[in-house]
């Protein structure tokens, strides 16, 4: 098992931030590039990947209450993560996500994945700081 992990601050309450990572609408303006997720029947989600243009069955858990978003793959139980939002004063927040991966086949390798979570990271910031400037103006 291979596990990656990244950790970001942002200017905004945890409540802002996850209400942002949690929208299933607008994920594809915060995950990497060549991930799209569909809902299908909640928490069952189809993630399509433009590099290899295949669909894979997943699973995506909201807990608005522990500010923590949990995704899986279905049927072959190759891939997990999460994503945890906590307060951490002033109006701040730090975000973290942590991949990990069962099936070596499946890692795309630590160079690409730290890549992929670095933008996912700051691309979330970008949509929440969107957001909250759009709440105050």
């Amino acid at each position: 098992m291979t596990e990656y992990e990244r950790s970001r601050t942002m200017p905004a309450q945890p409540e802002h931030v996850f209400d942002q990572a949690a929208n299933i609408d607008q994920m594809g303006e915060w995950l990497p590039e060549a991930l799209h997720v569909h809902a299908d029947e909640l928490p069952a989600v189809t993630v399509h990947e433009d590099r290899l243009d295949e669909d894979t069955s997943a699973l995506l858990r909201a807990e608005r209450d522990q500010m923590r978003l949990e995704w899986g793959t279905r049927d072959q139980g190759s891939y997990t993560g999460w994503l945890q939002v906590a307060g951490i004063g002033s109006g701040a927040s730090e975000v973290t996500v942590h991949l990990s991966f069962f099936d070596d086949s499946h890692d795309p390798g630590e160079q690409r994945v730290g890549d992929a979570l670095d933008s996912s990271l700051r691309r979330l910031e970008e949509q929440v700081r969107l957001r909250v400037d759009n709440a105050a103006g």
